[in-house]
């Protein structure tokens, strides 16, 4: 009768297969709820920003209250910090962002969280490794020296097997440990530039900024029509009073 897979492993790794299994179960944790946070947080969530990017276009009482019943049912962190945004509005726009740079750092901690101790297991799992090379090769010396007749495989396998199992079992959970907490690192630091650039945005409109909402995500033609507006704004501003004042002079 075979044995239990956990046995045979146990049998495999000797005394370093517990803290292997802790590191592994910890490891397998975080990068568990690491990806169910990316689900929680994906783009199509926010899908009442594109919404207003494309409708409103200044901020007025009645759209504030129309943004808050949107978000008022959404969990993500960009509709949680727009709501912490128009709960203030009637604050300046410098508290707001103080209000809104204080709420990011916190966020970032929470995305970040887990992370270090991800990248912790990537560094001891090795070295539980190399430790397991170092017992079985002593394990294997011990059961030569115990013999008095010709080596045989059978008194290298168990040594130089405990030698080998540990190691590559260190590296399978090191190598994935360490990758994805590098790639979730990554992901943290792009979410929080993107809320950080949203609410700023969010920011200037409940200021009353015209297509506050719309920076940087115009296209090159758009962007070029709005220049020759303002350009062509700009110029009939400057000859507005050069006409008013030759009109003066005439009459």
């Amino acid at each position: 009768m075979s044995q239990p897979l956990y046995q045979q492993l146990i049998e495999q790794l000797g005394y370093l297969a517990w803290p292997l299994f802790i590191c592994a179960f910890i490891s397998l944790m975080i990068i568990l709820e690491r990806l169910a946070l990316m689900l929680y947080e994906l783009p199509k969530r926010d899908k009442w920003l594109t919404q207003l990017r494309q409708q409103a276009r200044s901020a007025t009482p009645e759209q504030r209250q129309e943004l808050m019943s949107q978000i008022s049912q959404g969990h993500s962190m960009l509709s949680k910090g727009t709501a912490l945004l128009l709960s203030h509005a009637e604050q300046s726009r410098t508290m707001r962002e103080e209000i809104v740079s204080l709420w990011l750092v916190k966020q970032k901690n929470k995305l970040l969280s887990g992370l270090k101790i991800l990248h912790i297991i990537g560094v001891i799992t090795p070295l539980l490794g190399l430790l397991g090379t170092v017992l079985g090769l002593i394990e294997m010396f011990d059961q030569l020296g115990l013999s008095d007749g010709p080596v045989t495989p059978s008194q290298l396998a168990s040594g130089l097997g405990l030698a080998m199992n540990t190691t590559a079992a260190g590296l399978i959970i090191a190598v994935p440990a360490i990758t994805l907490a590098h790639l979730f690192t990554l992901w943290a630091e792009r979410r929080c530039n993107k809320l950080a650039h949203a609410l700023n945005l969010l920011n200037l409109w409940l200021d009353g900024f015209d297509q506050a909402l719309s920076i940087g995500s115009d296209s090159p033609a758009q962007l070029c029509s709005k220049a020759a507006t303002c350009k062509e704004a700009s110029c009939r501003s400057e000859t507005e009073p050069q006409l008013t004042q030759a009109t003066g002079a005439t009459s």
